[in-house]
């Protein structure tokens, strides 16, 4: 089995739109409308939820009207989320079918078809045009990805000349390999971090102007060290990544926060300019 085909195995599963829209409606009322921010509790799929893609937004600063591309998109909550917040249109691409089947399901039920395109394909070999987008944004999505200058030289070629690429990054710590299964792998099979030097040489490499390069992970061991504490003592949520992924989410955050606190892992945000 191909590296990209456990990628897709390790995600997918059957009916997950399905399954969201009833968790939605069982915890909001069967009538309760199905909006972005509705949905914001299941369908960002990261650790921290909406409270992530808000820190990068923050870093991104879309502008009514601006194309952007969300690489790995997921179920597409980021890209439905800023394109309905900010008046602008988002592509998002991921190599899991299942994933961009539930994507545009969702988009359809939040009426965003017209806002939102989601198309399967890979982060290595980007579906879109040269120079289509005026910025672009990745989210915990490299640590699948073991061909990282590729990676990075398509969201250049896909970015207009003067955009910029807003990224979250889960990096290699210096306390040896994370405790597995984590949330992007169950094994190191599927898993290639990089250090947070090894990522800043490959972006300059590329050609990116690097804007700002920060490490947060003093800043996240808080919410992870309370996000830990709160799966160890609690059940589940009615809403949550958990609904489409499964309770193995919790044994990957707990490793997660572990890992974190151990310096086995690391996090970076970044945003790098392609020069005019």
């Amino acid at each position: 089995m191909t590296t990209a085909a456990s990628v897709e195995r390790h995600y997918a599963s059957a009916g997950i739109a399905e399954r969201i829209l009833a968790a939605v409606r069982a915890a909001n009322g069967a009538d309760a409308p199905i909006t972005v921010d509705a949905l914001a509790p299941v369908d960002h799929f990261h650790g921290r939820g909406l409270a992530a893609t808000r820190e990068l937004v923050e870093l991104l600063q879309p502008q009514a009207g601006e194309r952007l591309l969300d690489i790995g998109s997921g179920l597409g909550g980021p890209a439905r989320w800023i394109a309905a917040k900010f008046d602008c249109h988002a592509t998002g691409v991921d190599l899991t079918a299942e994933f961009c089947e539930a994507a545009k399901a969702l988009c359809a039920a939040t009426g965003m078809t017209d806002r939102v395109t989601i198309i399967n394909g890979s982060a290595l070999e980007l579906p879109v045009p040269d120079s289509a987008f005026d910025r672009a944004y990745s989210q915990n999505v490299i640590m699948n990805i073991e061909d990282k200058p590729r990676f990075y030289r398509e969201a250049f070629r896909a970015l207009r000349p003067g955009g910029v690429l807003a990224l979250s990054n889960v990096c290699a710590g210096a306390a040896g390999e994370p405790y597995y299964p984590m949330m992007w792998a169950a094994t190191p099979a599927t898993s290639f971090l990089a250090t947070p030097e090894e990522t800043q040489r490959q972006i300059v490499d590329t050609g990116f102007e690097i804007v700002s390069f920060r490490d947060t992970t003093a800043e996240l061991l808080p919410a992870q060290r309370r996000y830990a504490e709160q799966l160890r003592d609690s059940a589940s949520p009615p809403l949550g990544i958990h609904v489409f992924m499964g309770e193995r989410v919790r044994e990957a955050q707990r490793n997660s926060a572990r890992s974190l606190e151990e310096g086995r892992i690391s996090m970076i945000e970044v945003l790098v300019r392609k020069p005019d």
